[in-house]
């Protein structure tokens, strides 16, 4: 098998110095062929050069690492999501705004990536003022906290315009004046519109429209671009429908021609929240599921960042990396920059420290998640990774039947499994796929859960039963 690693130009620079010394004996390099096998089975081909040799090969590529896994950190190259960019650019041509979009998938699939870093320039080289930020739990409690955040991020963009306006008093020549229309003026306005929020509302979006975009020769429309959205929900108890406003307010203004585009991105649970609240929500909304990558794609991400670079990965590590991470977007930034790092602090090392890797993976991303549930919590997540179909979508009667399959955990009954799962998906571990189904809203996590149950049976007993 081929290299985890390779050193980028150090053949080519061979060729070259034996050229120079075609018939005398070599002096300034050696070839040396090793063969390491590491977990899972890697062996490589690695080449071994003077000091001064490797220098001439850095000199012409960079040693940096490329890789940037992160909560909505642009990657050095963005594969696989072409087709979603197309279709968005096409919702920025509608001369009356019908479809919304929506973006979501599984965390760690690259939305905030491609809602900042791609959606946004393509708006805004169209002529589309972008506003809006990362919805919290907070801007929902109400429908004026609601209100609040949206004409907070509104006036980032109308603070730059200033509305006519005449001061004077009688017997007196009025002087021409401007209000800034800032936060405190668009809130005020707001206020003093008569009738429910949601027409409130709707009187300053649409005054804004009047006034400010209407007059623009640049301004096309303005997005409202709003992620982690699955926190918005009504709240039925307080008698505060936020989610309503939001859905009634939009609906409303585009049927009067307003270019105001709702761009949402958030977990899978989000579209059908927005179903609920109103149930012509599915016929203002497109949505754009991200999933993980194919094989093709993957391979793009993880070959294309390390071109220029001093070092790739062979075509046996390209296939182990995309084979552990399962195209998902952010495990494979993740993968990559530790090894990255790895090879930094160990330049002989040439492979690609899986185990490591692993467990530093357990730690930052699914260890969190796993310390808030109970242990008969931990008991139903045991038995759903167990199952052959935990990776796609499983079932009430999945789960019972599979617990009765174990002698590790007491079972559970179809009323156990129903009162639990609602408490597991307010924690954002699992979501309600379509009726009946359930599936693990954290991509992987699975594969965590079994590695914990071997962790735990593996570990020696100190005392007796």
């Amino acid at each position: 098998m081929a290299a985890s690693f390779r050193h980028r130009g150090i053949s080519d620079t061979i060729a070259k110095a034996n050229t120079k010394t075609k018939n005398t004996k070599k002096k300034n390099h050696c070839r040396l062929c090793i063969a390491i096998i590491l977990c899972p089975c890697i062996i490589l081909d690695v080449f071994i050069t003077p000091r001064k040799l490797s220098e001439n090969v850095v000199g012409k590529h960079s040693d940096k690492n490329p890789f940037t896994p992160g909560a909505g950190h642009p990657p050095p190259f963005l594969a696989g999501r072409d087709s979603e960019i197309a279709e968005f650019s096409k919702f920025l041509d509608q001369e009356t705004v019908m479809r919304n979009v929506i973006l979501t998938g599984l965390r760690g699939t690259g939305k905030t990536v491609l809602m900042d870093g791609k959606y946004k320039p393509a708006a805004q080289d169209k002529g589309w003022v972008w506003v809006g930020s990362d919805f919290s739990e907070s801007s929902f409690l109400s429908e004026a906290k609601f209100c609040q955040r949206l004409l907070t991020d509104l006036s980032v963009f109308t603070s730059t315009a200033a509305l006519a306006a005449e001061s004077g008093s009688l017997g007196f020549t009025s002087q021409p004046n401007t209000q800034r229309m800032d936060y405190n003026f668009l809130w005020q306005f707001f206020e003093l519109q008569p009738g429910l929020t949601a027409d409130k509302l709707k009187a300053t979006l649409e005054f804004v429209w009047k006034t400010v975009v209407v007059n623009s020769k640049t301004t096309e429309g303005i997005v409202f671009a709003y992620d982690e959205a699955q926190v918005v929900q009504d709240r039925d108890s307080k008698e505060e429908y936020p989610l309503a406003v939001m859905l009634e307010t939009f609906q409303s203004l585009q049927r009067k021609g307003c270019r105001f585009l709702l761009l949402l991105t958030g977990l899978p649970t989000l579209f059908p929240r927005l179903v609920e609240s109103r149930t012509y929500a599915e016929r203002m909304f497109t949505i754009q599921e991200l999933g993980r990558l194919t094989p093709e794609d993957s391979r793009d991400a993880i070959s294309v960042p390390t071109k220029g670079n001093a070092y790739s990965f062979t075509e046996a590590g390209v296939e182990q990396i995309i084979k552990t991470s399962d195209g998902y977007p952010y495990f494979i930034q993740f993968i990559c920059r530790e090894t990255f790092d790895h090879l930094k602090a160990n330049p002989d090392d040439l492979t690609i420290p899986l185990d490591s890797i692993v467990r530093k993976l357990d730690t930052d991303f699914f260890a969190g998640r796993w310390e808030t549930l109970t242990d008969r919590q931990r008991d139903l997540l045991y038995c759903v990774s167990s199952l052959p179909e935990s990776e796609e979508e499983f079932s009430i009667i999945d789960i019972v039947e599979g617990s009765k399959a174990t002698d590790r955990i007491k079972s559970f009954t179809p009323g156990d499994v129903s009162q639990m799962l609602p408490r597991l998906i307010e924690k954002g571990l699992i979501y309600k796929n379509r009726l009946g189904k359930y599936c693990f809203s954290v991509p992987l996590f699975n594969r965590f859960i079994r590695r914990k149950l071997e962790q735990k049976e593996t570990q020696p007993r100190l005392f007796p039963d």
